[in-house]
């Protein structure tokens, strides 16, 4: 299956070459889009320059992630969409290779998630590893179904999860060596923190308290020992969740 990758960014010239390079190596990746969110540190000029054969679409303003990736998906040319942070570190080929191999081998499943587990203890705690994880193999038609319930911001992982679960879609999940870089990280502990804050807070507003505690107590369940053995699930898929 030939897949297109969708990386939305916003002055990530320092960090993303370090994503550019690794899928830009996976076989299965016919096409990445690169859509840099009204940058002002040149991301857009960066990776025109160092990447010629990435498509890079560009907004003059800053909108957010769910407008970047809205705005990406008009460039997608195949049916799997595979969406990327553009600030990941330690990304490894062979496990976004074997991600899409398995969801091929597995027509059945709709969504893998990459699940970020080298993330803090804290962060595997609360669950945000697998549900706000931004690495997701996913197909267009759902991802533009998703887009249809107007998220924004910072809401676009909740609101496939959302979508997921309304529809009674097969979600599974895979491990990801790869982490993320955080807000605190960029922007310092004071502004860190309260974009961080600001973030959940528009998570919870948009999902709701009671749908937020459905995603974090059943999103994701332990495959049974019966259907491991029905066949349907190729070896790959046997250590995930749903």
């Amino acid at each position: 299956m030939q897949v297109s990758c969708l990386i939305p960014c916003y002055n990530e010239r320092q960090r993303i070459a370090a994503v550019l390079e690794v899928v830009s190596k996976v076989k299965y990746i016919r096409q990445v889009v690169c859509v840099d969110d009204g940058s002002t540190d040149g991301t857009a000029d960066y990776i025109k320059a160092n990447w010629p054969q990435v498509l890079v679409v560009q907004q003059q303003r800053n909108s957010g992630k769910v407008a970047a990736i809205q705005q990406g998906l008009k460039s997608i040319t195949n049916e799997l969409v595979l969406l990327m942070d553009a600030d990941l570190q330690d990304l490894r080929t062979d496990e976004i290779e074997a991600a899409i191999a398995a969801i091929t081998e597995s027509p059945s499943v709709d969504m893998i998630i990459l699940r970020r587990i080298n993330s803090p203890w804290f962060v595997r705690w609360y669950r945000s590893d697998i549900l706000l994880s931004g690495e997701r193999l996913i197909r267009k038609a759902d991802l533009e179904q998703v887009m249809q319930l107007k998220p924004e911001r910072y809401q676009l992982e909740v609101a496939i999860n959302r979508y997921m679960l309304r529809h009674k879609k097969q979600v599974r999940w895979m491990p990801w060596s790869a982490r993320n870089t955080y807000k605190v990280n960029k922007l310092g502990v004071l502004d860190g923190s309260k974009k961080e804050f600001r973030m959940y807070v528009e998570i919870v507003s948009f999902v709701g308290f009671s749908h937020m505690l459905l995603q974090l107590t059943s999103f994701t369940r332990k495959i049974n020992a019966q259907q491991q053995n029905r066949g349907g699930l190729p070896r790959l898929l046997r250590q995930f969740k749903l």
